[in-house]
């Protein structure tokens, strides 16, 4: 009898959402030394595959399994969104769109509530999830939690018509977990296929914010790489159609709110270009091959 409790107990704590209890507790300095080895694997797993080295692909495939996998990625990375750890990065966005708030709930208390689409989602409890002022589409590759649909970006279907678009999309520390350059630019370039056409809001209060790309980066991927500084991701976000709305720098992180705010200049290509030099720089880059528009 004791047993078949036991059992049972055991059975109930394994179907258990795994946001409900909240992982073990580790430093700082664990966290982010799990994070960065991860992004490293997943970059070699890429170059990998790029070359066609199954025998080191299956190779770094098993080092990531020893640390874990994507679910110890993920539980590093929703430890670094508690408080005491900085907080989840859509306070920031929250704090830019405080004069937009009283529209934007007038909007959802009328039924037609912004649409925003959080990729790489780890919370359904998040400020921009509590603040009851969007249509909250959650997904992530990996769901840690009931209402994040496991999808990856990359491969949801597109838009049929603007009622399945989103006003806002939500890129917080996505990109950089993308394992090559050109991955990285298609991402940003697939946004524009789920985002609603720039001035759609234009007449009203919202039109400065809306349609906008929320992207959080780790700092070093603009302040030190060899391959990217602001003035780059500038031209990039540009060439997109992308106008700089609100712009945050800390120790760690850096923050954009970027508003569409026209249609994207065709033919405009961006290469794996060095611009710094120095041993100590990452190889953070994008590159933008296909052409937008």
């Amino acid at each position: 009898m004791a047993l078949k409790k036991k059992r049972t107990a055991k059975s109930l704590s394994h179907g258990r959402p795994p946001t409900v209890q909240r992982p073990k507790s580790i430093s700082r300095k664990a966290t982010r030394t799990l994070i960065n080895a991860h992004h490293v694997l997943e970059k070699r797993k890429a170059q990998a595959i790029l070359k066609g080295d199954k025998a080191e692909e299956a190779a770094i495939e098993k080092e990531i399994s020893a640390l874990g996998g994507i679910k110890s990625y993920q539980q590093a990375s929703l430890q670094g969104q508690r408080n005491d750890r900085g907080g989840d990065s859509s306070k920031v966005l929250m704090e830019w769109l405080e004069a937009a708030h009283p529209a934007l709930k007038e909007k959802a208390s009328a039924g037609d509530s912004l649409r925003l689409l959080e990729v790489g989602a780890l919370s359904t409890t998040n400020e921009c999830s509590k603040s009851g002022l969007f249509s909250m589409c959650r997904i992530d590759l990996n769901s840690q939690a009931e209402g994040i649909l496991q999808q990856d970006f990359m491969q949801r279907p597109l838009p049929q018509d603007d009622e399945e678009k989103f006003d806002i999309i939500s890129l917080s520390l996505v990109v950089n977990f993308v394992p090559d350059a050109q991955g990285k630019g298609n991402m940003l370039l697939r946004t524009l296929d789920f985002l609603k056409d720039p001035d759609c809001l234009a007449s009203t209060e919202m039109g400065d914010f809306f349609p906008s790309l929320f992207l959080v980066l780790p700092a070093p991927c603009v302040t030190n790489s060899r391959y990217m500084d602001e003035d780059r991701l500038d031209s990039i976000m540009e060439s997109l159609g992308y106008t700089k709305t609100r712009y945050k720098l800390t120790q760690k992180l850096v923050y954009y709110l970027w508003t569409r705010k026209r249609l994207p200049i065709p033919r405009r290509k961006f290469t794996k270009t060095q611009t710094r030099t120095g041993a100590s720089r990452n190889n953070f880059a994008i590159v933008l091959r296909t052409s937008p528009g």
